[in-house]
């Protein structure tokens, strides 16, 4: 039979397997955590284009601002600031674009009366990068994405749409 190591030695061992063993689960931990905020990012982002198109389908405008600009500064109020971190100027309404679309043909409509009742508004920001906060492999690129949303107009105010 074999004899078993004495208690001195066998603490070093456990020290050691106890590194070992802690190491990989920090990592998975930490891991974990980098794609739920990920996500967390992202869905934010999401419901702040969201909330946008809500507001922009109601031909609503902001004291001194047109309809385009009172858009991007509803969805920049609703992402909790994180439209400007994920940016790449740090200024998250150059990221942001508002298009309307004809329902019948699906055609681009432009100028003056584009955000007429009855229109689609597509709300769309691109180039939305987040940088992982614990890069674990060596070579990880900032995840890149882009979120959109899209409503159609409710029906102008007696006095017209609103100036873009």
């Amino acid at each position: 039979m074999r004899e078993l190591a004495p208690i001195g030695r066998r603490r070093g061992s456990v020290l050691v397997e106890g590194a070992l063993a802690t190491l990989p689960m920090l990592a998975l931990l930490w891991g974990i955590l980098d794609v739920s905020f990920a996500l967390f990012v992202k869905n934010t982002a999401l419901f702040a284009l969201r909330q946008g198109v809500r507001y922009a389908i109601t031909s609503q405008t902001m004291p001194g601002l047109g309809q385009d600009a009172s858009i991007k500064t509803a969805i920049n109020t609703y992402s909790l600031g994180l439209m400007d971190a994920l940016s790449p100027t740090h200024n998250g309404m150059d990221c942001i674009t508002i298009t309307y679309y004809d329902p019948v043909t699906l055609a681009v409509v432009s100028g003056s009366g584009s955000n007429a009742g009855g229109n689609i508004v597509v709300v769309t920001a691109t180039g939305l990068s987040w940088a992982w906060m614990i890069p674990l492999l060596r070579n990880s690129a900032p995840l890149q994405f882009s979120v959109a949303s899209a409503d159609i107009m409710e029906a102008s105010p007696l006095a017209g749409p609103p100036p873009r």
